[in-house]
């Protein structure tokens, strides 16, 4: 068979959009573009800056991970700055704060410490590779036709997160700060183990039930040669 011919070739493809509202988990790449702002931080050329307009943005691809638009690719751009003013770029930090808390499986309301931890990155190399759950939405591209997009992120207060980021489900703001294994910061609190007055069996805390009984045991046996010596 030559190469040259294809009529033995897969056809092409053809997708259709994934429907407006789907919730997915998608894993983020970005784009380099090569600009660099030391003042801000921006180093490293993650950012691109449009020769049009001077807007400064971080252009990102996202990769569906499972269900049945996996391994379908979206992309969309997180605002850093804009000359018209500092909503863009607002929208952009929002952006990311949320795309945080979603992979690092963080309550939105949570401001703890471990949980203000978990939302701090060291430069935008560390957003590469994160996964989280977004809403899909669609959006004219510069032709004038219909394109996927993401604007918004789910978070962990959401109803459906837990079954597409398949962690356990939390309740509410509780164990704050805590996350999913490996997520930087994110880790749960410390448990508190109160201590028991002098006299009395132990204090039962989270996770000493099984000391408490058998202190328990012992202390009233005590009691019990107590009451028979006297």
């Amino acid at each position: 068979m030559s190469f040259f011919d294809f009529n033995t070739a897969d056809q092409q493809q053809s997708f259709d959009l994934i429907p407006k509202g789907t919730l997915a988990r998608v894993r983020i790449s970005i784009k380099p573009g090569g600009f660099d702002d030391a003042s801000q931080g921006w180093t490293g050329g993650w950012a691109t800056q449009s020769q049009d307009t001077g807007a400064v943005y971080l252009a990102c691809e996202g990769v569906v991970m499972e269900g049945p638009f996996a391994r379908r690719k979206v992309w969309w751009n997180i605002g850093l700055y804009s000359a018209k003013g500092p909503t863009w770029g607002n929208m952009g930090r929002t952006f990311v704060r949320a795309a945080l808390n979603s992979a690092r499986n963080i309550h939105p309301g949570d401001n703890s410490p471990q949980a203000q931890a978990a939302r701090r990155i060291s430069g935008f190399g560390d957003l590469e590779g994160l996964e989280f759950v977004a809403r899909f939405d669609i959006e004219k591209d510069g032709r004038g036709e219909d394109k996927n997009t993401i604007k918004s992120v789910i978070e962990p207060d959401h109803k459906d997160y837990a079954a597409i980021m398949g962690v356990a489900p939390r309740g509410g703001m509780g164990n704050p700060g805590g996350g999913q294994a490996g997520a930087p910061a994110a880790v749960a609190a410390p448990g508190y183990t109160s201590a028991a007055p002098a006299g009395t069996p132990c204090a039962v805390s989270h996770g000493n039930i099984s000391a408490c009984v058998g202190q328990t045991m012992v202390w009233a046996r005590q009691r019990l040669r107590m009451v028979g010596s006297s």
